[in-house]
Formats: structure tokens, C-alpha cells, sequence
């Protein structure tokens, strides 16, 4: 195939499952839809049965249509800057549902828990107990395939549309200790133990911040791939803005498999902004990048230049737009910060 029907090939996305087949997902839908339990229980109330899931490939190919027919059909048309948002939407589906289960699952584990509380001797008990531990265990299955789909989905989103998808918004044996509460603690104790790892990553924390108006990403990008490449366990954490060098990092972050932690705001004004900034060199960074903005983002500098952190500091281009006015020389902050530091 020569270079220029290898462009038109890929341009058209019409090869974009086969591709991302091999080299994203098979792994993760592998996993999720490969070995399920040998006994499930498909909806509260139910007997426990075997039941299949879905082929892995199949739920695969079907995710990769969702978002490739999306795009072949609206692109080059009327609707092809709404196309984003519909796909948007059809990933942010699949997060709804997985995020659905996982508070039933939190409610299901809070029952168990309560049962291995109040053990009680006796075959109705015991029945009970192991058939909530079963659901539980189900809603888990359920969950870990949605959740690989999702992410399958937004694999995809990212290649059609080039953009990253984030959605908008863890003793002594009693006289009548059973098999089931053994097995129940030891189900808690892993459960726990995953969802501590998934929402608290344990790699090494580097910084990035700047602000919203920023369209220089192939600088950030270059510095990125050297910082994993010195640090490739890395877990990266953002300031949560949705655009600008917080969603420049999250499309490096989604294309490298690197985790991302967002520090949003949480209420009004500035004060925020600065516990915001004194959390974050709490965080025990190995090295941040920050990007020239406000005041608040001069301070971050001073604090994580005040705890010994590795910076690297880009200035805003000349001829960047800016988010606002400027108050009383607060464009010169960011520099005077790096000189005094």
C-alpha cells in the first residue's frame, strides 16, 4: 500500500476497529468478558444460574461501530460539529451505568458487612449471606465489562475525534463463624483493596497546571514523554479544568495509559485556589510542569519551589488569546515568581 492510500485508509477511519483491536482493547474486554463466575445472579431477587457473557470480540466490534458509523456518517456534513457531543453522550452512557452499579455494589458490601457483624447460626442466615455476597460479586462482573466497553468506546473517541473523554463528575472465630463469613471477609477485603487502587493510583505524582487558554501542546506533550520516560509509573495530576493545558494533559495522559488525578476547585474566590495549591505540594511530587498564567498559578510555583520540586515552566506564547483582563500587572507574576524562587 502506498503512502498516500494509507492516509486516505486511515482518514476515513474505515479500519479503526481492526486497528484499536489489536492494539488497545483486547486485553481489558479479555479480562471482563473472558472468565465469568461459574454462578451469577443477573437482577436482585433472581436464583442464582449460569449465565454467559457476551463474546469479548463481539462487544467489542460493536463498540468500535457505535463511534466509526458516528463519524462516517456525520463527517463532512451539517452535523459533523454536533458529532462529538452524540459521541460524548454514547460513551458517557456506559460510565452512567458502571457508576449506577458501583452504588450498588457500596450498598450490597455495607449489607454484608452488617451481616458478618450479627452473625447468626442457622441455614436461612447463611443462604442469605452467601446469596447478597453472589449479587455482589455479579454487580462487580457487571460493572468491570461495562466499564471496559466505556473505556473501549472512548478509545475510539479519542481516535475519531481526537479529543480525550472524561465524564462530567473505597480476629477471633466466633462460635458461629461459617464458610460463607470467611468467604464474605476475604470478598470485602479485595473489593476494598481494588477500589483503593483504582481511585488512589500509588505511582510516583508529577504536577501539571496552567491555565484555560492554551493552544501549545506539542511542547507539553515533548515534556510529558521525557518525564515518563524518567518516571514510567507515573500518576499525573491536573488542577480539573476541561480545557486549555488541564485537557492538553488528559489526551497525553488517555494516548499513554497514565493515570489522572484532578484537583478540582471546590467553591468561590480565590482561597480555594491557594488550599488547592498547598494541597498539591502535599501530594510529595517528583516533578511538575506549570504553564505561565494568573497569580494563583505564581503561587503554586513558589510552593512547590518552597518543598524542593523539579519544575519545568513554560511561558504563554506572544500571541495567545487571554481568558480576561489582566489585573494590575498580574501578567508579569508568573516571571517575577521564577526569578524569586
Amino acid at each position: 500500500m502506498s503512502k498516500q492510500s494509507a492516509k486516505v485508509a486511515v482518514s476515513t477511519f474505515a479500519d479503526l476497529p481492526e486497528l484499536y483491536a489489536e492494539a488497545i482493547a483486547t486485553n481489558p474486554l479479555e479480562a471482563s468478558f473472558g472468565d465469568p463466575l461459574p454462578l451469577s445472579i443477573i437482577e436482585p431477587g433472581d436464583e442464582p444460574g449460569e449465565y454467559e457473557m457476551p463474546e469479548p470480540f463481539a462487544a467489542q466490534k460493536v463498540c468500535g461501530e457505535l463511534m466509526t458509523s458516528l463519524h462516517g456518517l456525520l463527517h463532512d456534513t451539517r452535523l459533523d460539529p454536533l458529532a462529538p457531543q452524540i459521541a460524548w453522550g454514547i460513551v458517557n452512557s456506559f460510565h452512567f451505568v458502571a457508576g449506577t452499579l458501583e452504588r450498588q455494589e457500596d450498598r450490597l458490601a455495607d449489607k454484608i458487612r452488617d451481616m458478618t457483624r450479627r452473625m447468626e447460626p442457622g441455614e436461612v442466615f447463611n443462604k442469605d449471606l452467601e446469596d447478597t455476597q453472589l449479587l455482589c460479586q455479579s454487580l462487580t462482573e457487571q460493572r468491570a465489562a461495562i466499564e471496559a466497553m466505556r473505556d473501549y468506546a472512548a478509545a475510539l473517541y479519542r481516535a475519531c475525534w481526537r479529543k480525550a473523554w472524561a465524564p462530567t463528575k473505597g480476629s477471633k472465630a466466633s462460635s458461629v463463624t461459617t464458610a460463607s463469613y470467611v468467604n464474605a471477609l476475604d470478598f470485602l477485603q479485595e473489593r476494598a483493596l481494588a477500589k483503593r487502587e483504582k481511585h488512589q493510583p500509588q505511582g510516583p505524582v508529577v504536577i501539571l497546571s496552567g491555565p484555560a487558554m492554551w493552544e501549545e501542546w506539542e511542547p507539553l506533550w515533548a515534556k510529558l514523554d521525557e518525564i515518563k520516560a524518567r518516571v514510567p509509573h507515573m500518576t499525573l495530576v491536573t488542577t480539573g479544568q476541561r480545557k486549555g493545558v488541564d485537557a492538553i494533559a488528559a489526551a497525553w495522559a488517555a494516548r499513554q495509559g497514565v493515570p489522572v488525578v484532578a484537583f478540582g476547585l471546590y467553591g468561590g474566590g480565590k482561597k480555594p485556589a491557594f488550599t488547592r495549591n498547598k494541597k498539591l505540594a502535599e501530594l510529595g511530587a517528583v516533578e511538575a510542569v506549570l504553564c505561565e498564567g494568573s497569580g494563583i498559578q505564581a503561587n503554586l510555583y513558589q510552593t512547590l519551589r518552597k518543598q524542593g520540586v523539579p519544575i519545568h515552566a513554560f511561558r504563554k506564547p506572544k500571541d495567545a488569546p487571554a481568558s480576561r483582563k489582566p489585573q494590575d500587572g498580574e501578567g508579569d507574576t508568573f516571571r517575577r515568581a521564577r526569578r524569586s524562587a
